[in-house]
């Protein structure tokens, strides 16, 4: 078994030549995107589509970082803002309508802890899920094997080393919830203050 499919198989690999090389296909993607126009929003949502596959109205304000791209599954409408960085070794699967913040950091990859373990170069990845309507606020890091519910979101500055179950807020380095997010939250903008009555209107139509 090549270290590929150890890698796939959620196994100890090492990321060998062979591995790297399927990382050169997605760094010359990356470079793209890198150097895309910034005002070109065409460009970079093909090159969004080149990089991710199978996605429906993606959109990342570069510059953005991944290993493999192949490995990251994005429902309708993600958007990632400046500086995201996927790990994404294992498979990072993300559900619609989600956004992340400036500088989120999504790791699925680790090494081990005892030195003579990781000086053998060996290396992980275990998978993490997010699910629909996430808001994942800015400099937050998702550590591997996070599961993050639905309709739930994660504090600024936040550390993820547990799953977090749906319609949460939570925050914090360890991130915690901190409450339940209800039907009376729909009314606010941003902490006390409310829409205003034609936006109100247009949230309402929307039920």
């Amino acid at each position: 078994m090549n270290n590929g499919e150890r890698r796939d198989l959620g196994m100890a690999y090492i990321a060998d030549e062979s591995v790297m090389e399927e990382q050169k296909v997605c760094r010359k993607i990356l470079h793209r995107l890198s150097t895309a126009d910034p005002s070109d929003f065409e460009e970079i949502g093909r090159i969004v589509k080149e990089l991710l596959g199978k996605s429906e109205h993606a959109c990342i304000n570069p510059p953005f970082y991944c290993d493999y791209g192949t490995h990251i599954e994005v429902g309708k409408n993600f958007f990632a803002n400046y500086n995201c960085t996927i790990i994404d070794v294992a498979k990072v699967t993300i559900g619609d309508n989600c956004q992340m913040a400036p500088n989120v950091a999504i790791y699925t990859a680790g090494h081990p802890v005892h030195p003579t373990a990781r000086n053998t170069l060996y290396e992980y990845g275990i998978e993490v899920t997010i699910g629909d309507n996430v808001w994942i606020g800015g400099n937050t890091v998702i550590l591997p094997g996070v599961h993050i519910g639905s309709n739930t979101v994660i504090g600024a500055g936040s550390v993820v080393s547990k799953d977090i179950p749906d319609w949460v807020v939570a925050v914090g380095n360890p991130c915690r919830v901190v409450r339940k997010i209800t039907e009376e939250d729909k009314k606010f903008l941003y902490k006390d203050r409310v829409f205003d009555e034609e936006v109100w209107d247009v949230i309402q139509g929307l039920e």
